[in-house]
């Protein structure tokens, strides 16, 4: 009995002294959150953060200490290195595994060395590949034609004539030629964003009978050039009928003729048969493969259909995808001057323009008459050239940032 009186009054005294002792750890550390923010404080000009990308933690050092880190790596750099003259000298010295590691060294050097170097000059040819057409085109647009055969003018003219451009301006009436190719190329490419993305949807997401072959032929729009469909296409729309109902309404015998009009690209972007087709449906099928199945489902779950889950869920997330198709496209369709010939007489787009440049500078700088050779028309061919350049530039340094993340995040996955 005395020992159980003992127990229950040492609960009793402990749980007396408990308030006191939760009231003694709250001021302890009070005190100590009160010291730390005053030691950070008097530390803030003097700290720096150093971060470890590998391993995601920061870590933090005074100023005093990054000296005394730095200073012991240079003593122990002056200690245990050796200097490439030091290895060749004494390369006879050593013994196999020492001969094998200082190789190892050596070779890493000198690669160190020569590979940026190497990389410049590859850069540079490069670039210098690229960069000059267009820095030519720049330097003759600029110029008197007579400078254009003085052998002591290599890129900077002597005399600048900007007025070379205005004439080309007049010559091609530039405002109109922009609107209509814009009217005609951005329609076509905004057609073409649309149906080869639900194109390449159905084939990354549903199974059905004949998927393989269907898309054997999109393989087939890449691989087999234009040239060899491109007459079966233009008697297809200069004839244009379906099981000859316009044959029968027009009472002619004959279907619509849809050459030397926009609806011959717009009915190709329709169908799926437009510019490059083929290569952006297989950019949407490899992204859309590329994405969780568990939105869909999720998606599912929702109560969306397949439409409503492409657009509701699939699209907002291959947003860099249609981006980059868009500027595909318009850049195909911009530079386009074959197909659009071939269903255009008039040149009412900038690429069928460019190709004719110099009947038409020389018609307009000789009254109609088309007169010389090109060569004596350079610098407004050029200036022609400049201008029809110069939309789309500006439409890709717009575009550049998401154009590029699109490019990386496109086909993805394998096939």
């Amino acid at each position: 009995m005395a020992k159980k009186d003992k127990d229950i009054k040492k609960e009793i005294q402990t749980a007396e002294a408990a308030p006191e002792a939760v009231e003694a750890v709250e001021a302890a550390a009070a005190d100590t959150v009160q010291k730390a923010e005053s030691a950070a404080d008097s530390l803030k000009d003097t700290v720096v953060k150093v971060s470890d990308d590998d391993a995601k933690v920061q870590k933090v050092y005074t100023k005093k200490e990054l000296k005394e880190i730095e200073k012991k790596q240079k003593e122990l750099h002056k200690k245990y290195h050796v200097s490439n003259w030091e290895i060749l000298k004494n390369y006879r010295n050593y013994n196999d595994s020492e001969k094998q590691h200082y190789r190892y060294i050596f070779g890493r050097r000198v690669a160190a060395k020569v590979w940026p170097i190497f990389r410049f000059l590859i850069l540079f040819g490069l670039g210098f590949v690229i960069m000059y057409p267009i820095l030519f085109m720049i330097s003759a647009a600029i110029r008197p034609q007579a400078e254009m055969n003085d052998p002591s003018i290599m890129w900077i003219p002597k005399t600048l004539r900007f007025e070379n451009i205005s004439e080309v301006w007049e010559a091609i009436h530039y405002p109109t030629l922009l609107w209509n190719t814009i009217s005609v190329n951005l329609i076509c490419s905004v057609i073409q964003v649309v149906t080869c993305a639900i194109t390449g949807y159905g084939f990354a997401r549903f199974k059905f009978k004949g998927r393989g072959f269907l898309f054997v032929i999109v393989i087939l729009q890449i691989i087999v050039p234009t040239q060899i469909i491109l007459i079966p296409q233009f008697m297809q729309f200069r004839y244009f009928d379906i099981f000859g109902i316009f044959a029968a309404i027009t009472g002619t015998g004959e279907g619509l003729n849809l050459t030397d009009q926009p609806w011959a690209l717009y009915l190709q972007a329709i169908c799926v048969n437009g510019i490059r087709a083929g290569l952006f449906i297989f950019i949407y099928r490899q992204f859309f493969r590329g994405l969780p199945k568990e939105l869909e489902d999720a998606a599912h779950l929702d109560g969306c259909g397949p439409f409503s889950t492409f657009i509701r869920i699939m699209v907002p997330n291959a947003r860099s995808s249609f981006l980059t198709v868009f500027v595909f496209s318009m850049v195909w369709y911009w530079n386009d001057s074959y197909v659009s010939g071939m269903f255009y007489n008039d040149a009412d787009t900038i690429a069928l323009q460019v190709s004719n440049l110099y009947s038409t500078i020389s018609s307009w700088l000789n009254g109609g008459t088309p007169t010389g050779i090109p060569q004596d028309f350079m610098v407004w061919i050029e200036a022609g050239c400049l201008l029809s350049l110069i939309p789309i530039v500006i439409i890709y340094c717009f575009l550049q940032r998401y154009f590029i993340e699109g490019i990386e995040r496109s086909g993805i996955t394998g096939m």
